[in-house]
């Protein structure tokens, strides 16, 4: 069953990806790119959005910090102002493994501030443009704003004490926006991935089952879309088991975690 407008023509969307200088964020640009999206990038990284935009004629850079909510707002308003703003994609992040008996406040805070804080500044500088927009008549749906969660955020997980409950709550807050927003014809979408083969993940020191590359992962968020799910996760023959786990009781998940940890 879908729950959103199914999104398969992309020719002439525009779409804003926050978070694309690289892994997935950059391949899904690229994808959307191919499908004749307007796409525009943004990150910190000014020079590696520029590499995008120069080998994606008619892409466009823009440089953004999502830390600072004032220049999130700016953002939004010039693109707002150059038209519909199509789809909207959250998907900067930031990790490092950490435990409690290691525990970096610093570094925990910062996980908060581009996981969560820069999500909802987005939010924030987003959501009023979209609700302002007419309904389109291609996809009957005002805009659609897509988070990007992780697996890791379905349950406590061993050396994810800053990252896990991040997207634990992004999950949540997409939980929430959809009911907020669906029937005020703004689509939300949620993207849970396991192991993709990205910069963050490869400072993993332990074995990353069914790891998938970044043009994979794109893949799977284009089908998602275009099936009309709320929930895009992938690749199913992890993020399965994955799910399996919140099923578990207490008692159940935390030995069977707890034998992982120290296997």
């Amino acid at each position: 069953m879908a729950l959103n407008p199914r999104m398969v023509d992309w020719h002439g969307h525009t779409v804003w990806l926050v978070g694309a200088s690289t892994g997935i964020g950059r391949a899904t640009a690229s994808a959307l790119h191919a499908q004749g999206a307007k796409v525009v990038v943004s990150a910190r990284r000014a020079e590696a959005l520029q590499a995008f935009a120069s080998v994606h004629p008619g892409a466009l850079a823009l440089p953004l910090d999502v830390t600072d909510a004032g220049a999130v707002k700016a953002a939004a308003q010039t693109l707002s102002a150059q038209g519909a703003l199509d789809c909207v994609v959250y998907c900067a992040g930031h990790y490092r493994a950490m435990d409690a008996t290691r525990m970096d406040i610093r570094d925990l805070l910062r996980h908060n501030e581009i996981n969560y804080l820069g999500a909802l500044h987005l939010l924030d500088a987003v959501v009023p443009h979209l609700l302002a927009q007419p309904l389109s008549q291609r996809t009957g749906q005002r805009g659609h704003i897509s988070l990007m969660g992780s697996v890791a955020g379905y349950r406590g997980l061993p050396s994810s004490l800053a990252y896990g409950p991040t997207k634990a709550a992004l999950i949540n807050l997409a939980e929430t926006l959809y009911l907020d927003l669906h029937t005020q014809g703004v689509g939300v979408s949620l993207i849970n991935p396991g192991f993709v083969d990205t910069p963050l993940t490869r400072q993993n020191q332990f074995k990353m089952p069914a790891m998938i590359t970044p043009e994979q992962a794109a893949q799977e968020i284009l089908n998602g879309w275009a099936r009309g799910e709320f929930e895009i996760h992938f690749p199913k023959r992890f993020t399965r088991w994955m799910k399996a786990l919140q099923l578990l009781p207490y008692s159940a998940f935390f030995a069977a975690t707890l034998r992982l940890k120290q296997a």
